[in-house]
């Protein structure tokens, strides 16, 4: 993929649905009774992965991608079928993590496998709790990674066994995949986190009719609910969005509307690192959309200025890091990103990703344990950029190649696929 600096952008685009929350969707939906109906499901290669495995487990699903809209015939909290076959989660760390904790209370066997970056991602981050718990889970290389073999060898007649899980790191995926198994175990099951994380699993598992209490950091969920199935519909990522926030702040003389944009507090990150950075962007249409905030997003370009990111702030924003590297770049001043030791088990190792292709750009920029220095104001010039077949970095620099000499080439860019099928045509539309 090759991309050139362009002009002012301009124009209403509308994100794909969230990710995280497409995900639970499928999941949750599943283990209800009843139909659930998506409305702006996530057609994404990771979301995919989440309805093959759950069609797998014995699921009917129908998934009209050219609506993005997905029904789920739900069986009911104990309905799921043992798979035929091993269960393979693609590039999705969310499916790998947060299905093992619905697959350790089952009372068959089950094994998991995704593809090379998956097979790399540490998995003993869950099967430490999950083990607490009195779950059979076991990584088949017995490297702490995938693939995963669950039950392989526990009577099933033992339940799981609820637990105050106080985990080392602030991570939806390790809290989620808890909770879930605290659906089958015996006594009511916590998780406390050092930072709260998104919590879309605990506002969606409560719409769905489960028990689930947050105090503080500390996530409380009840065994055995009656889930029933529910109307649905996704908000757009704000994840995505933060791509053509950037764009419309950098590009001199852009100003984009970004619809249906979820605000939710634990994913808002980004929006507040652009308001310190002296960021012109207006909330507009703010509604509530079953416990998920959502706005239209107004964005024009600005001068920015640099800031520190760090402490309670990063996991609302760990995903969109790449791209306020990229901004800091083009910030008045020094930039320090810290506390974000987290982007070295990504897709990549984002924090030695982006420094090294900024690098090559022409940025000042430094790597640290936990995050990157970036000292802004140098511009920026084409260079060749290995992804690593990670979308965000992909998405970062198709960004930072619109402020850039010559023409940039993006290498494995269809990696988008992940997340955002239609990111290179929404960019392109915005092109005047």
């Amino acid at each position: 993929m090759n991309v050139q600096k362009r002009g002012p952008l301009k124009g209403v685009i509308k994100v794909p649905g969230d990710k995280s929350i497409s995900h639970r969707s499928v999941m949750f939906g599943a283990l209800a009774q009843g139909t659930t109906e998506v409305t702006n499901f996530l057609q994404g290669a990771d979301c995919l992965s989440t309805i093959r495995c759950f069609k797998q487990l014995g699921i009917e699903i129908e998934n009209n991608q050219a609506s993005d809209h997905v029904i789920v015939r739900g069986k009911g909290l104990h309905g799921l079928s043992k798979p035929t076959d091993i269960l393979d989660v693609g590039n999705s760390g969310t499916t790998m993590r947060l299905i093992s904790g619905i697959l350790c209370g089952q009372r068959f066997e089950s094994s998991l496998i995704g593809d090379e970056s998956i097979q790399r991602r540490p998995m003993g981050r869950i099967m430490t709790p999950l083990s607490m718990m009195g779950a059979d889970i076991k990584s088949l290389r017995d490297n702490g990674c995938a693939p995963l073999a669950i039950n392989s060898t526990l009577d099933r007649k033992s339940t799981l066994s609820g637990i105050h899980y106080n985990s080392p790191v602030a991570s939806a995926q390790i809290k989620s995949c808890v909770l879930l198994a605290g659906l089958y175990a015996e006594g009511e099951t916590s998780v406390t986190e050092p930072s709260l994380s998104r919590n879309h699993t605990e506002l969606m598992l409560s719409t769905f009719g489960a028990t689930i209490t947050s105090t503080g950091n500390t996530a409380t969920i009840l065994p055995n609910p009656n889930l029933l199935g529910q109307k649905l519909n996704v908000p757009g990522d704000i994840s995505s969005a933060a791509y053509f926030i950037a764009a419309g702040l950098l590009v001199p003389g852009s100003e984009i509307v970004i619809k249906n944009v979820g605000i939710n507090p634990t994913r808002d990150g980004i929006l507040q690192v652009c308001k310190q950075m002296g960021a012109d962007i207006t909330l507009e249409n703010i509604i509530d959309n079953g416990g998920e905030p959502v706005a239209d997003l107004v964005v024009r370009s600005s001068e920015l200025t640099a800031t520190q990111v760090g402490g309670e702030l990063i996991p609302t924003l760990i995903d969109e890091i790449p791209m306020i590297a990229v901004l800091a770049c083009f910030a008045k001043g020094r930039t320090v990103i810290k506390d974000a030791a987290e982007l070295k088990v990504k897709e990549s190792n984002r924090i030695d990703v982006m420094v090294d292709n900024l690098t090559r750009m022409g940025a000042d920029i430094t790597a640290t344990p936990d995050g990157m220095i970036i000292n802004g104001g140098r511009p920026l010039h084409a260079a060749t950029i290995d992804s690593k077949s990670d979308h965000r970095i992909a998405m970062s620099f198709a960004i930072a190649a619109l402020l850039a000499e010559g023409d940039t080439t993006i290498l494995k860019a269809e990696c988008v696929d992940i997340s955002y099928p239609n990111f290179y045509s929404d960019l392109k539309s915005l092109a005047k």
